[in-house]
């Protein structure tokens, strides 16, 4: 019987819960989509299989791997980290003999893997969906397998390439690695190969000296006829390396050639972060908002001998269904949406180019259980109240402000309010964990804000609401109407200040972030008078001939590369730079403690990490290089300009001995040196525009959804005040005055909304600044931030007048007798 009432009740007032059908539609294809862009980047495959046609691959191991134990009394909790390295260890030569008489083990193929770089006539030669492009020996072709579609196999001087390169055969084209430039001949091109890489294979006896590698980074092994893999691949890990077989094949690769997920997982999750929170937060509202503006049937319901709880029942199964029905179309929009901006992602680089979407049930109807448990949450606690009270009570509340204790919901504002604080002052808003946080304070403040929200929206209203006052009898019975309807301005402004706090801060953290990083970069490079910084990277060799030219006074070159520390039992990786200063200072890094000379042996230590960590000047860490090294270096200086450099300073031959690529990315020169014999250079910032991309395409995302949720809030606020319009016009109020004092209501109800807003990101805004280099900012671009609030504004002014314009015409007024 239930049922039967909700389902006749829904189709009676269809009108009614639209904005709650909307609403529901909205939340779950919103979570589903972010749900199922995490799940697919969590499962995502480890990649195409260079050595399909191996049983065995023996490499050294691709990740530093660290165990600590706890003693709790009565047990011992032991926990293990890994973190992937960027590089791959090298092999000694003589371990391809020891692996070849290992019993049962047949063929046996060193391979050497090593990144180059491609150009003709200067022009990078670039592979699809930014494939890595990976040198190797001919010998190890068969591996996985490539096959010659065109010319011969490389000779001395000669190269066979992927025919994903469009090269041609008999093409010039130059071949850079860290040992060289030099320029060779395109003798064949290959077909088949692997997803996400790129094949360049040169003849087998010129691999050592254009790698630089002293021996082979994988060894791949095909069993002998009758042996069994699991027994020589025991056999082999007696050689004390790491032995991969089956799926696990692809770990032998190299790292930079394997697509990289953990980039994409930290994105996803902070999406279904920011969207999911959106989501609850809005249906939440959205729900409340509704059970209050039926007070007045729940009255006479229970005027008629409905219980309380025969009313929560009632409006738990409404809200039920039409959350059912609203979750049948959003979940496979929710999926639609997921492979848009997978696709987005991919075109940005956030994640490897072979990412796909991979629909999961579980999430699918995880995400539909989270919006009905949340519907359902929202209707029991706003009725909770509504269906107690007494009919005469409900009804002088459908006119009047309600009461009811408000000691819960301070406290519950307080609590909510201090734990802002405490991740505002105790959490290291400067390092990686900075915009996360920001966010969780923002939302934190958002839900203390949401607890009070007829207190401190009411103050703000009485104040916003008597400076309007004097634009004529509009906005005064406007301003009048505000103040007495607190709770309806509530209702409408609080998705409003989510709209604005939430992507302001993301947008305004990220302005800031960038805007301090080109500060510390315009700091560190001053002294230089010329910068070199070629995007595919020079040689080491020809970046040394560049700072010994005679007019040059002062140099330094720069190695990037990634090192991992050991952080207090988790391997956490780590930016760094080698460094080769000479002459005068051509790069400055801000040295705090120590002096910055000559590199070799040692190491300098941003003031982060150093802080961090309790490192000082003399002291001695150690750290995993980019193949997997462990080298333990002192300490010698201390320095402030790290943003967009790096944490950890060493010297650039013992990064470029250790780093597959080991390319220079940048020589900063004094004097006035003549480089017409040298390549151009051109500006390196790719990556950290595709970055800024990736970031405004989730603050895009999460602003598309907010924006449709208030237009949604403004209209059902606005379509249940149609007896109260109806009304006004009996007593004499024309349309016109009704649009008036209608946009009088949009305006204050959205200036307050904007100055909470403003408030709340201001506090977060300003925080994360001053965490960054002690200096308070509410914006980093003034335009940037002006144009949102205006954009918002103009959002919130929008979405209240056109609503007004429909529900004010006589014909959509009720009729009253």
């Amino acid at each position: 019987m239930m049922v039967k009432l909700a389902v006749a009740s829904v189709r009676r007032r269809v009108g009614s819960f639209a904005g709650t059908f909307l609403t529901a539609f909205l939340a779950v294809a919103l979570i589903s989509g972010s749900g199922s862009l995490l799940y697919s980047v969590l499962t995502a495959g480890p990649g195409g299989d260079r050595f399909a046609g191996a049983d065995v691959v023996v490499a050294a191991e691709r990740a530093v791997e660290l165990t600590t134990s706890v003693d709790k009394g009565d047990k011992v909790k032991v926990k293990t980290k890994t973190e992937r390295l960027t590089g791959a260890g090298v092999l000694p030569g003589e371990l391809v003999g020891r692996v070849a008489a290992t019993p049962g083990v047949g063929e046996v193929v060193a391979d050497v893997a090593f990144p180059v770089a491609l150009d003709v006539a200067g022009v990078a030669v670039r592979a699809p969906e930014r494939a890595a492009v990976v040198g190797h020996g001919w010998g190890s072709a068969g591996l996985t397998p490539y096959a010659l579609r065109d010319g011969v196999e490389p000779a001395d001087g000669e190269v066979a390439v992927g025919s994903e390169l469009g090269l041609a055969v008999g093409q010039v084209v130059g071949l850079t690695t860290k040992t060289g430039a030099r320029e060779v001949r395109v003798a064949g091109v290959v077909s088949g190969g692997v997803p996400g890489q790129a094949a360049v294979f040169v003849a087998d006896r010129q691999v050592v000296a254009w790698s630089g590698l002293s021996g082979p980074t994988a060894v791949a092994v095909r069993v002998a006829e009758g042996a069994e893999v699991t027994e020589v691949a025991a056999a082999l890990e007696g050689l004390g390396v790491g032995v991969f077989t089956g799926a696990d094949k692809v770990n032998g690769d190299l790292p930079g050639a394997v697509p990289d997920y953990i980039g994409g997982v930290s994105i996803f999750g902070f999406v279904l972060g920011i969207t999911g929170f959106a989501a609850v937060f809005v249906l939440t509202g959205t729900v409340s908002l509704a059970v209050r503006q039926r007070l007045r049937e729940l009255a006479l319901l229970r005027t008629a001998g409905a219980t309380p709880r025969q009313l929560r029942r009632l409006l738990g199964t409404e809200v039920a269904l039409v959350t059912v029905v609203a979750t049948v179309p959003a979940l496979p929009v929710g999926v639609a949406v997921a492979h848009l901006v997978a696709g987005r992602f991919r075109e940005l680089g956030a994640v490897p180019a072979q990412f796909t979407v991979s629909v999961s049930a579980l999430v699918l109807v995880a995400a539909a259980v989270v919006g009905l448990a949340v519907t359902l949450g929202a209707t029991s606690v706003a009725a909770r109240r509504a269906v107690r009270i007494s009919p005469t009570q409900a009804l002088r509340e459908t006119v009047t402000a309600g009461g009811g204790s408000r000691a819960p919901r301070v406290v519950a504002a307080v609590v909510l309010a201090a734990g802002a604080v405490a991740v505002l002052v105790l959490v290291p808003l400067g390092g990686a964990l900075g915009m996360g946080m920001g966010f969780v304070s923002c939302a934190l403040l958002l839900c203390a804000l949401a607890a009070v929200g007829p207190l401190v929206v009411g103050a703000v209203t009485a104040v916003v609401s008597r400076v309007v006052g004097p634009a004529g009898v509009a906005g005064r019975v406007a301003g009048a109407m505000t103040r007495v309807e607190s709770r309806r301005v509530v209702g409408v402004a609080i998705p409003l200040t989510l709209m604005f706090a939430i992507n302001a801060t993301m947008l305004v953290n990220g302005d800031i972030l960038g805007a301090v990083t080109a500060e510390q970069e315009a700091a560190r490079t001053a002294p230089a008078t010329v910068k070199v910084a070629n995007a595919s990277g020079l040689p080491l060799v020809t970046a040394e001939k560049m700072a010994a030219l005679p007019s040059v006074t002062g140099s330094a070159l720069t190695v990037g590369t990634r090192v991992v520390v050991d952080e207090g039992g988790k391997p956490e990786d780590y930016p760094a730079q080698g460094l080769r200063l000479a002459g005068e200072s051509a790069l400055d890094l801000g040295v705090v403690d120590g002096e910055l000379g000559v590199l070799e042996g040692s190491v300098a230590v941003s003031e982060p990490l150093a802080e961090r960590r309790g490192w000082a000047v003399g002291d001695r860490p150690s750290f995993w290089l980019a193949d997997g090294t462990r080298v333990a270096l002192p300490v010698v200086a201390v320095y402030s300009n790290w943003r967009g450099f790096g944490d950890l300073v060493l010297d650039a031959g013992l990064v470029a001995a250790h780093d597959p690529r080991g390319l220079v990315g940048a020589v900063y020169l004094r004097g006035e040196p003549d480089l017409s014999g040298f390549p151009a250079g051109s500006g390196g910032v790719v990556e950290v525009q595709n970055q800024q991309a990736a970031w405004e395409l989730m603050v895009a995302v999460s602003l598309g959804f907010t924006a449709i949720a208030v237009v949604n809030t403004f209209a059902v606020a606005t379509g249940a005040r149609r007896r109260e319009f109806g009304e006004l016009r009996l007593a004499g109020a024309t349309s016109r005055q009704l649009h008036r004092l209608l946009d009088w209501e949009a305006l204050i109800t959205v200036v307050v909304a904007l100055v909470l807003g403003c408030a709340i990101s201001g506090v977060v805004v300003g925080a994360f600044s001053v965490a960054q280099d002690g200096q308070w900012r509410l914006f980093a671009d003034p335009v940037r931030y002006f144009g949102m609030v205006a954009g918002v504004g103009l959002l919130g002014l929008v979405a209240g007048a056109a609503p007004a314009r429909v529900v004010v015409r006589l014909r959509a007024l009720p009729r009253l007798g």
